[in-house]
């Protein structure tokens, strides 16, 4: 019986990643980056770094929890960076990393789709509602 060192395990599992299947760890990275309040905070930090206080007043509609949450998965998932500067009061910087930047090009394209396309999703919308069951 062979052995397998663990980079070839890692590149067998990587050949089987299938995010149709529930357990699979691609699936729940597309659950996370399919969320709307990470698409929104990705999207906003294209511009550069900002301060918590900066992503609060970009994003509107986001609670104090949930920004907070966003960011902690985010950095822990490697796609954001944060930067504590000590001063009175401390600075805390969002940034995205290469793999953030990687991924907020494609969440701008989703973002751009949806500003675009939204009256047609609308009169869809209406068109739908509008006729009989």
């Amino acid at each position: 019986m062979a052995t397998t060192t663990a980079a070839q395990r890692r590149e067998q599992a990587r050949v089987e990643y299938d995010a149709f299947i529930r357990s699979c760890p691609t699936n729940q990275l597309l659950d996370r980056i399919s969320d709307k309040w990470v698409s929104l905070v990705v999207c906003a930090l294209t511009t550069g770094s900002m301060r918590y206080s900066d992503l609060t007043r970009k994003i509107a509609g986001v609670s104090p929890k949930m920004l907070t949450q966003t960011l902690r998965s985010l950095e822990r998932d490697g796609i954001v960076t944060r930067t504590v500067t000590p001063s009175v009061p401390v600075r805390v910087d969002y940034e995205l990393t290469p793999l953030g930047t990687s991924l907020s090009h494609l969440l701008a394209a989703v973002k751009d789709w949806a500003e675009l396309h939204i009256e047609q999703v609308n009169n869809a919308r209406d068109h739908y509602d509008a006729s009989p069951s």
